[in-house]
């Protein structure tokens, strides 16, 4: 078993790695039926109460490895069958409840949802309660309290509602499939739709002396992960799936930040550009803010930009952290540029899927981006490159005052704080994952030590300039 953080990223892990392991050997068609029982063998449910539900259940993963719904934009789905074991939520009265008889509690409540028992303890109907919260607030021993499923509490924009049945339901209008509640539904009833099967397609067709290469782009916070292996291993590993060559999206990042930082001194002010989530909240919540979104592409898109303009017949998958990144490559603006994406985990797959073992290969080296590029990884790490590019680029007149806000909670009130004109800061560096890059849904790994190997792959650049590492692509 390789290093995942929960249980539920393996059994994810174990689907994505048979579709992917029959689609290299061209029987998965014949065979896709069949996963359920290869991973639940017997006639014992090992997660679930009863072995035919785990298998249906397995089987809507399946979908979800394949592709999922193509009628539904949203990368991000949910598995209904598989969403049933959490508690009707809502504000509730716990044993702290003393059976007072001050009953501030019914008097704040607007619907009349509260009453009391033989004991005099507060009770609410479920009927009748709005979730306003004003019990909460004015009861004297804070008795009653908010619980909220996983999912609910992990989704920072408010997309996630229950359905009649009390299964969660997606609001497309809202949601930036940043992937929060992937990573945080104890029962991995919420999944990201994999592309797993487009690249393996690129792959095959190109090994098969079809009239292209394909170029992987890899996130830098590739550095934290598979920490099994060293980091060159993972690079050659990746060759040996198929990839003519990997290429570094901090490269990307690198001419970001030198633009960027060009972009910023002429119009005044920005909000970043790298996080797909961050700009579709934008989109999404305060459109009176689009304007101030950096004209500049996205590191993946930029760095795929430049392999395209390079390599006529070029495929480019990116390979990271971040299921929104599945989104973004369908953008008008960024499709001509990136194929496909596929997560640290659904890399993972294709390693195990196509029976390689990275830690027996020789080490390939990685060396395109600077420092600056690299640490985009984390939170902080843009606003510390386009410092770097406004130095470089010899702007010394303009007083940088840049604001890293760290997850959509911090991204709201910075935005909020923008529309009332009251933000002391002239470039909003926006993450919807708390950390950066190096916490985002498609990660094996999400810690602390996470940002200090991608602060370590850093130094080893440390020599490099921003002009040093884009020189050599002019």
């Amino acid at each position: 078993m390789r290093k995942f953080d929960t249980k539920v990223q393996h059994l994810k892990y174990k689907v994505l790695k048979e579709v992917a392991r029959l689609a290299f050997s061209g029987e998965l068609l014949e065979n896709v039926t069949d996963i359920p029982k290869m991973i639940v063998p017997g006639k014992e449910p090992t997660m679930r109460c009863c072995v035919y539900k785990e298998r249906a259940i397995l089987a809507e993963r399946v979908k979800l490895a394949m592709g999922g719904d193509r009628s539904n934009p949203n990368v991000i789905e949910v598995i209904d069958i598989a969403c049933d074991e959490c508690p009707v939520v809502g504000y509730e009265i716990t044993e702290s409840c003393r059976g007072c008889i001050a009953h501030r509690c019914e008097d704040a409540c607007p619907r009349e949802a509260i009453s009391f028992d033989h004991e005099q303890k507060a009770v609410i109907d479920k009927n009748k309660c709005i979730e306003c919260g004003r019990c909460a607030k004015v009861c004297p021993y804070t008795a009653i309290i908010s619980r909220k499923r996983p999912c609910e509490n992990a989704c920072k924009v408010k997309a996630i509602s229950m359905n009649e049945d009390k299964t969660a339901k997606i609001s497309n209008e809202k949601c930036v499939e940043c992937g929060a509640c992937v990573y945080q539904c104890p029962f991995g009833a919420i999944m990201d739709k994999s592309y797993i099967l487009e690249v393996i397609d690129i792959l095959k067709k190109s090994n098969n002396n079809e009239d292209y290469k394909v170029y992987a782009v890899v996130a830098p916070s590739i550095s934290s992960q598979f920490t099994y292996a060293k980091l060159g291993q993972v690079i050659a590993g990746i060759k040996q799936l198929g990839f003519f060559s990997v290429v570094e999206a901090a490269l990307g990042g690198d001419l970001v930040a030198d633009s960027e930082s060009r972009e910023l001194s002429e119009k005044g002010f920005l909000t970043s550009s790298c996080c797909p989530a961050f700009v579709k909240y934008i989109n999404h919540e305060f459109p009176d803010l689009s304007g101030n979104i950096s004209h500049n592409l996205s590191p993946m898109a930029l760095i795929g930009k430049y392999i395209k303009s390079r390599e006529d017949k070029a495929k480019v998958v990116f390979i990271g952290p971040c299921t929104a990144k599945k989104s973004e490559i369908r953008k008008e603006t960024v499709k001509p540029y990136i194929d496909s994406a596929i997560t640290f985990e659904e890399l993972q797959a294709l390693f195990d899927g196509k029976g390689l073992d990275i830690t027996t290969a020789a080490e390939d080296l990685l060396d395109n981006a600077s420092y600056f590029g690299r640490i985009f990884a984390r939170s902080g790490g843009l606003a510390d490159a386009v410092r770097q590019g406004l130095k470089e680029n010899g702007i010394t007149d303009f007083d940088y005052k840049p604001l890293s806000c760290d997850g959509l909670e911090e991204c709201r009130i910075a935005l909020l704080k923008l529309r009332a004109r009251k933000l002391d800061a002239n470039f909003i560096e926006g993450m919807a994952c708390r950390g950066g890059c190096i916490a985002g849904a498609g990660c094996l790994t999400h810690g602390e030590k996470d940002k200090d190997q991608v602060d370590k792959y850093g130094h080893e650049a440390y020599e490099k300039t921003i002009k040093d590492a884009i020189s050599v692509l002019k």
